[in-house]
């Protein structure tokens, strides 16, 4: 999920900004692996295992001031997420097989999103939400999450479920945004052209 106040200044394009490098790349809109079913974290080899791929991940959300990356929006096609919703940058959550197992309440604020670039619009979530995973001890662990985190937790839960905040958009909204979708698929198009 993009920060969408630097998102708002043009930080959070959607790439490692101001030219930062990452170890991972972003997987952009309307890349299919965003879509495509996901597998279990013990089912994907990385160099170096899964902590060494939690740790790329969380550098890379945090050069794309991302405050959360799920597994698919750097091309891994597995059930891991990572968040941090403090300013300070000092609460990384890894998360592994997520699932919400609470829910209550609504509210609706501006979302954004890393792979989605240039896109914000308001989304209707859960204003609480308990979360059950696996952190990288291996230890089933269980989080209640109100406010930002809540939105966090429930955004990157989603790109795990192959949805993007765009699939909840308001009808009149999606109208709005349907050209900017349109450039970001024929600068997916040119990219594969020139591969």
């Amino acid at each position: 999920m993009a920060n969408t106040e630097e998102t708002d200044r043009g930080e959070a394009a959607g790439g490692a900004g101001g030219g930062s490098e990452t170890p991972l790349s972003l997987v952009r809109y309307p890349d299919e692996v965003l879509r495509s079913e996901r597998v279990s974290v013990a089912e994907i080899e990385y160099p170096g295992g899964v902590e060494a791929l939690a740790r790329d991940m969380l550098e890379t959300m945090y050069a794309s001031k991302g405050v959360g990356l799920a597994g698919p929006q750097v091309g891994i096609n597995a059930r891991i997420a990572v968040i941090d919703p403090s300013p300070e940058r000092d609460q990384a959550m890894v998360l592994i097989d997520p699932e919400i197992v609470e829910r209550s309440g609504t509210i609706v604020e501006e979302e954004g999103c890393l792979s989605v670039p240039g896109v914000n619009g308001h989304v209707k979530r859960s204003a609480r939400v308990v979360v059950e995973y696996t952190d990288l001890s291996g230890e089933r662990r269980r989080v209640e999450a109100e406010g930002l985190p809540a939105r966090i937790f429930q955004h990157e839960i989603d790109h795990l479920d192959g949805k993007l905040f765009i699939d909840r958009l308001g009808m009149a909204k999606k109208l709005t945004i349907r050209k900017q979708l349109a450039r970001l698929e024929e600068a997916a198009e040119r990219r594969k052209a020139e591969e």
